[in-house]
């Protein structure tokens, strides 16, 4: 599935010709409430505006940064397609309802649907380039006029903008010294590291969604029609209700009316299950031929880390990674831009958020640590992080996802989350056996 030489440059060349943002954008705070408490709009998990999972903490004074690798989600977005057409199916049955009985539900009739599809919206737009000012003021020793940020994006066209936003935000935080461009965006309908297209075989994350939505939704699809008599309403509609919270009050920058029927529904905590089965049994550790999707990216990261060729035979394309134009060894900063089910896949490959038994479908283990509000909200970030540390002798990595240092047991980390970059490559054996034979499965038939 290679790209051919000529294709892949026409890619690259892509990236060149898309037009970057204005340099008058503006990097505005985004923490403002938009009208929802901060503990709301984190439970909205996926659909969640960015929000640091912890306080960004240096490393240890005696060690020094020598390489990051940022891979991010893009941005805030209107719904996708699909589940736009399932928010107005869900939409139009609630507004045929003979009358509205619950005063929660008066707006509903006179409610006009005026949300987009697919594309980011400005919010989304805005914390992406706060990213790249953040990058670069954190990191801004690693830049000179001769190594700048190398960028790459999947070929989708909000992660396309989102990439683009983030250059400009780089670029304005360093006064304009410093303009990072998007080099490489790699096709969706090819090999593509940053993308979870490759495993048509891969099975989905519905049957425990369902089992979940059938627990929680009954008693709040029963408050909805009661109040709305003639909706008949379904469990499913219930829940494509809810996400009109999250995704008009991201658009509109402030609180949506439907943002009342999720608080007066207690909706948190359930929806938030409801995210983290979804991406755990998704493309992640519940899914048999998940992690085997974020093989590639994976074997890219420990390439640019050893400064070594990359060896890979699963989602890579071999004819860009090939090449030291769109695949350069000599960076010391990369910025990837991805979706939230491909960085699933990835963190699950390489050991991150792994449970000590699955999600269960119908009873939320309180102390589990995958949460997907702390893993890939939008603009959600890992970025790894590779050191020099005086006495020791040897290179170190150190991991943080949306600012939270990871404990990397599996490579012997230590109190501060550094593992010597030997042993997180030794660590990483599945990736480096090509997903021991999954990769393979992904075209069983």
């Amino acid at each position: 599935m290679a790209f051919s030489i000529l294709a892949s440059l026409l890619l690259v060349y892509a990236a060149y010709a898309r037009g970057m943002p204005s340099e008058s954008l503006q990097l505005r705070d985004t923490q403002a409430s938009l009208g929802v408490a901060r503990d709301v709009q984190q439970s909205w998990s996926m659909y969640s505006p960015y929000f640091a999972a912890a306080e960004y903490q240096k490393p240890p004074a005696s060690c020094k940064i020598t390489q990051v690798n940022i891979i991010q989600r893009h941005g805030a977005r209107f719904p996708t397609s699909g589940a736009s057409k399932r928010i107005l199916a869900a939409l139009g049955k609630l507004q045929k309802a003979d009358n509205f009985t619950d005063p929660l539900l008066d707006f509903v009739e006179d409610y006009t649907y005026s949300l987009g599809q697919d594309s980011l919206v400005a919010l989304g737009a805005t914390q992406s380039a706060q990213a790249g000012k953040e990058a670069f003021q954190r990191y801004s020793s690693l830049i000179s006029d001769k190594n700048i940020p190398f960028v790459r994006a999947s070929s989708s066209d909000r992660v396309v903008a989102t990439a683009n936003n983030w250059t400009a935000g780089f670029a304005l935080a360093s006064a304009n010294r410093f303009k990072p461009l998007l080099s490489v965006i790699l096709s969706e309908a090819g090999n593509d590291t940053l993308d979870d297209n490759m495993c048509p075989a891969a099975g989905d994350s519905d049957p425990q969604v369902n089992a979940w939505i059938a627990q929680y939704a009954p008693p709040m699809t029963a408050r909805l029609n009661a109040g709305a008599p003639g909706a008949n309403l379904t469990d499913t509609d219930t829940y494509n209700l809810l996400t009109m919270c999250a995704f008009e009050t991201v658009a509109t920058e402030k609180r949506s009316r439907f943002c009342d029927i999720y608080e007066e529904l207690h909706a948190e905590a359930a929806f938030a299950y409801n995210a983290d089965l979804d991406k755990f049994y998704g493309t992640g550790y519940g899914q048999p031929l998940g992690p085997v999707q974020g093989v590639g990216y994976v074997n890219e990261l420990i390439a640019r880390l050893t400064g070594k060729p990359v060896a890979d035979h699963t989602q890579t394309n071999s004819t860009l990674d090939s090449s030291a134009a769109t695949f350069p060894l000599n960076r010391t900063l990369y910025a990837d831009f991805s979706h939230d089910n491909q960085m699933v896949a990835i963190f699950s490959a390489m050991g991150l958020f792994k449970q000590p038994a699955p999600l269960d479908p119908t009873h939320p283990n309180p102390a589990r640590t995958f949460r997907v509000q702390r893993i890939v909200p939008f603009s959600g970030r890992m970025v790894v992080e590779r050191l020099e540390c005086a006495k020791a002798g040897a290179a170190y990595v150190r991991i943080l996802v949306n600012d939270a240092v990871q404990p990397l047991t599996f490579c012997g980390a230590d109190a501060h989350g550094l593992c010597k970059l030997d042993a997180f490559v030794q660590s990483q054996a599945y990736a480096r056996n090509d997903g021991e034979g999954d990769f393979e499965k992904c075209f069983a038939t």
